[in-house]
């Protein structure tokens, strides 16, 4: 990895996000896209990684683009990290963002985990989506689940409980708790039926989470707009096939249910506060 600068933070808290198997529809990588076009003025690149050693350029291929200057460049496949200064909160995020790799995971992590230390990150945040069985017309369901029992109990979140094959993610989260940093995960559920294209509704739910965690507001700009208009797009799609629509149908009146059981004072309350945030950002 090649780092650039070792940045003074204020409390830093990172936020991951790899492309791949881990961010169905582009959601997790799209919030992380959010995070630096919302504070990029406030953004300085801290460290890169381009190693062979952790990616197949076979399966993530270099891009090859012409520059303003009509000369022909190669771009590579990188992770990269971001120091975001928000001088009007009490901390600073570190952002990471690239390819989940292909080969040395454990070497990849380890890295990683020591430029957290370099920069004293005290949290580390991990964005995920997933496919599953609910429909685009309702609200973005986000779980937030950590490996670390202690941590779990104090922010409210589940023990992760799940058994079976990971990404990267699951790794990250792993050598987090064997270093004793506290880490958790937050996984937006896209429907598996519009999983074609990115999924700007699942990006802001993850956004809107992150917001709701930490108390604050985090411009969403035309996200909510995005939103609306994959939701139609995708409703359009879903009313051409009579089977995928009647599977829609069945997959709204089970969510309502469930829903209509889990609604507390406590959520009703999170999303009258998520209103006033965002009206006094657009102010």
């Amino acid at each position: 990895m090649q780092i650039h600068q070792i940045p003074e933070l204020r409390n830093p808290v990172a936020v991951l996000a790899f492309n791949g198997w881990n961010d169905a529809g582009e959601a997790a990588t799209g919030a992380i896209t959010h995070l630096l076009n919302s504070w990029g003025n406030q953004a300085n690149l801290i460290a890169e990684c381009i190693s062979e050693d952790f990616y197949d350029f076979q399966q993530i291929r270099p891009m090859v683009f012409i520059d303003n200057s009509q000369i022909r460049q190669l771009k590579w496949p990188k992770t990269v990290a971001y120091a975001i200064y928000t001088p009007h909160l009490d901390f600073d995020f570190v952002v990471v963002i690239g390819p989940e790799p292909s080969f040395k995971w454990q070497t990849f992590t380890d890295e990683l985990l020591d430029l957290f230390d370099d920069l004293e990150v005290n949290l580390v945040i991990t964005l995920g989506a997933l496919l599953a069985d609910t429909p685009h017309t309702r609200p973005i369901s986000v779980t937030g689940t950590s490996s670390n029992s202690d941590l779990a109990e104090r922010i409210g979140f589940e023990v992760s409980r799940y058994e079976g094959p990971t990404g990267i993610l699951g790794v990250i989260q792993d050598f987090c708790q064997r270093r004793e940093l506290d880490a958790f995960s937050l996984w937006a559920a896209l429907p598996h039926y519009a999983s074609g294209s990115p999924s700007p509704k699942a990006t802001l739910a993850l956004i809107d989470e992150l917001a709701d965690f930490f108390g604050i507001a985090i411009p969403t700009g035309d996200l909510a707009e995005a939103a609306k208009a994959w939701e139609i797009a995708v409703s359009q799609l879903a009313e051409e096939d009579s089977e995928i629509s009647e599977y829609v149908k069945q997959l709204e009146a089970d969510k309502d249910d469930i829903d209509f059981e889990e609604t507390t004072g406590d959520e009703i309350a999170k999303e009258l506060e998520r209103f006033l945030r965002r009206q006094d950002d657009s102010q």
